[in-house]
């Protein structure tokens, strides 16, 4: 088990580049095997959860070969293999493995995933979306299993009863060789699934309407090889700008899509935060008499769930009251215990998280129980006067890539040990 240790409340001045987006390529790894010859995916970030996939690819018989944020993905001699248990349990992004594997072959088992516990997150729309192309769909202890008859998968009306970015992309994957015309109505609109759109139609796909709420597939018999450059990661972008506002001298985030963010930056200029905002990146000066704000998560283009987190330690900076409303997973609260623990005034109140300000946090052994969780914590741990200890670092690491070089080379003290390791 491996431990970050964080000597906080030390400036931070320079420069970080933001990889190419995770939960874009979560989707387009499993979309890569619908081609019929080798697609080539570039700006790919060096992440646990891209490795997991990888090794579940290999599982399928799929040839991979991943360096320097090239990864290039070879199904022609791939195999239909049921895949109840194992790898494909460990990442909650490998459902997409169920769209894929019925358009590809027309049939599929796949184990139900697991990935950070942020409550219920039912696949009802995905599986309402396979039936309604025509498959038949098991779900028995977990473990889904996924047919067509002689017909194939035919194209149909879709409507999603709520916005589901994965039953999005899932009926997405699922459609895109089905006969006929496909609609999908109250899509999703994520910049992730207009990622996957554009890949899917460099490959000959025709879908339209995609970052809208209504998209059109028009099934293609074929998909072929291509190359792909992933958008960069409006979440990673998100939390290292967090950071920067809480303890940033001056701190330019590089790679960023603006519109991606927008309602994220929206947040940050209310509390008072200066920042100057360029074509491709975002120069962040000392901020100091942050004005709390309350905000609400909402799908995209709302501000993001996944902010949510990476952006309360910075609110326990600003002056005054405010609320968390987390409208998507009202449970994601287990890193305000932390936060509390290291000196913060935060109040769980129903779906309500209620948070007084300014309270100086210091260092304390915490627990990153999820991904963004453990983004919110590394933030506080750089903020918090004296040492903070965080276990649960390989939540961390499914997201975030070279975390430790890019904030050690703006001048962080941190440091990743073994469990075992003796501190002097």
């Amino acid at each position: 088990m491996k431990k970050l240790v964080i000597r906080g409340g030390r400036p931070l001045t320079g420069e970080i580049n933001v990889n190419g987006a995770k939960n874009s390529i979560v989707a387009l790894m499993p979309a890569a095997i619908l081609a019929d010859s080798e697609v080539v995916l570039e700006g790919v970030p060096d992440i646990q959860d891209v490795h997991s996939l990888i090794d579940i690819l290999n599982d399928f018989k799929v040839k991979t070969s991943f360096e320097n944020n090239v990864l290039k993905i070879d199904p022609t001699q791939m195999q239909s293999i049921p895949m109840p248990t194992g790898k494909i349990q460990s990442l909650r992004a490998s459902y997409y493995f169920m769209g894929a594997t019925l358009s590809k072959f027309g049939e599929g088992v796949i184990g139900l995933p697991g990935g950070c516990f942020l409550g219920p997150r039912p696949i009802d729309q995905h599986i309402k979306a396979f039936r309604s192309l025509g498959a038949q769909v098991e779900d028995e202890y977990g473990v889904i299993t996924l047919t067509t008859g002689s017909e194939g998968l035919q194209g149909t009306r879709i409507y999603m009863d709520v916005v589901s970015v994965g039953a999005t992309i899932n009926t997405i994957l699922a459609a895109v060789k089905a006969k006929g015309k496909t609609v999908i109505e109250n899509a999703a609109k994520e910049p992730e699934i207009i990622d996957l759109v554009t890949l899917l139609n460099k490959m000959g796909a025709k879908i339209r309407g995609a970052g809208t709420s209504v998209i059109r597939i028009e099934g293609v018999d074929h998909l072929t090889g291509t190359s792909h450059t992933i958008i960069p990661d409006r979440i990673e972008a998100g939390t290292y700008l967090a950071m920067a506002v809480a303890i940033g001298q001056e701190i330019r985030i590089n790679n960023v899509i603006f519109e991606h963010i927008e309602s994220f930056i929206a947040k940050l200029d209310e509390m008072g935060a200066r920042m100057e905002i360029s074509e491709d990146s975002i120069l962040v000066h000392h901020s100091d008499d942050l004005k709390m704000v309350s905000l609400k998560t909402q799908p995209y283009p709302g501000f993001a769930t996944d902010l949510q987190q990476p952006l309360t330690p910075v609110l326990t900076k600003a002056i005054g009251k405010g609320t968390i409303t987390d409208t998507i997973y009202p449970q994601r609260i287990k890193h305000i215990p932390e936060l509390n623990r290291m000196g913060a005034n935060i109040k769980v109140d129903g779906d309500i998280i209620r948070i007084e300000g300014p309270t100086q946090l210091t260092g304390a052994q915490v627990k990153a129980s999820d991904l963004r969780a453990g983004a919110c914590l590394f933030i506080a741990g750089l903020m918090a006067q004296g040492e903070t200890v965080i276990t649960g670092v390989d939540n961390i690491l499914r997201g975030y890539s070279n975390i430790i070089e890019k904030l050690q080379a703006i001048g962080a003290d941190i440091q990743m040990i073994d469990d075992d390791q003796v501190e002097d």
